[in-house]
């Protein structure tokens, strides 16, 4: 119904047979290209270069990217790439939501790792939507990893189990029982080698301190049900990389509150508005 209200022409996609089929939650090809599934031409433009310009080993499903209407990427883009332009209005932000790991935020960068492949982390290519770096109370070096989901349902295809993963997921001591089968398998599995991804890059050295987050919409009982079950393999601890969850409908408001009022605005109505919806119902 956005795409509809928006005036951007629907997409295309080949079924199993082979065929060409129509369908409402992709642009047509064209729309796609100009920028259709962003926020403005600004933040197109900023995602044209981020995909350019992406660290060695980063994985942009660019078909997803630009064209598919309910993925979480473009979300991620049209969420932090306003904050990435305005990195005061970042840092508002997120020492409102994380005080005691920001006093600014520094950076914005898009589908991170910290090394990728790197024999002294996980050795694969498990990367960060997002991660900001930042400069936190008594100028501890601190970062905020995180996930967004949108329409994602957890159990998308998950990675292949490697030797080192389960080294890590002792060293890292963030696990009640490191060992369990349940942290390996979905819809826990991407959340453990992220968050392992996360401590193993704060041991190493390079943050003092940090947190993993997720970002859903509340109206996502699946990956908030993900969230509590992986929450419950927890070590209670302060002294390692924290995890935490954010609704979307609640991350935008603190978009709202930190100034970026038109941004806010936007996000809400292509993302969190159901209200036409519930009408038709």
């Amino acid at each position: 119904m956005w795409r509809e209200a928006e005036g951007l022409p629907r997409g295309s996609y080949k079924d199993e047979k082979g065929r060409w089929r129509t369908i409402g939650s992709c642009l047509k090809r064209a729309a796609a290209q100009d920028g259709g599934n962003f926020m403005s031409p600004e933040i197109a433009a900023l995602v044209r270069r981020e995909v350019a310009y992406r660290e060695d080993g980063a994985l942009f499903d660019q078909q997803r990217l630009f064209t598919n209407l309910l993925s979480s990427h473009p979300l991620t883009f049209n969420l932090f790439g306003p904050l990435k332009k305005d990195l005061d209005a970042a840092t508002r932000l997120h020492r409102k939501l994380f005080p005691d790991l920001v006093h600014e935020v520094t950076e914005i960068l898009f589908e991170h790792s910290p090394g990728r492949r790197d024999p002294s982390l996980l050795g694969d290519y498990t990367a960060f939507d997002v991660l900001l770096r930042c400069r936190g109370p008594k100028r501890k070096r601190s970062f905020i990893a995180i996930e967004v989901k949108y329409a994602e349902t957890m159990y998308e295809p998950p990675a292949r189990l490697r030797p080192r993963y389960d080294q890590a997921s002792a060293t890292s001591n963030l696990f009640i029982n490191p060992d369990d089968g349940r942290l390996r398998d979905n819809p826990l599995q991407q959340l453990w080698r992220q968050h392992m991804l996360a401590e193993m890059a704060r041991q190493r050295g390079d943050y003092d301190q940090g947190a993993f987050v997720v970002i859903a919409p509340r109206l996502n009982p699946r990956v908030e049900r993900a969230v509590h079950l992986y929450s419950a393999h927890l070590h209670a601890t302060l002294d390692r990389t924290s995890f935490g969850f954010i609704t979307l409908e609640d991350f935008v408001d603190s978009i709202k509150a930190a100034g970026l009022t038109h941004a806010a605005d936007w996000v809400h109505r292509r993302y969190c508005d159901f209200s036409d919806v519930d009408a038709l119902i």
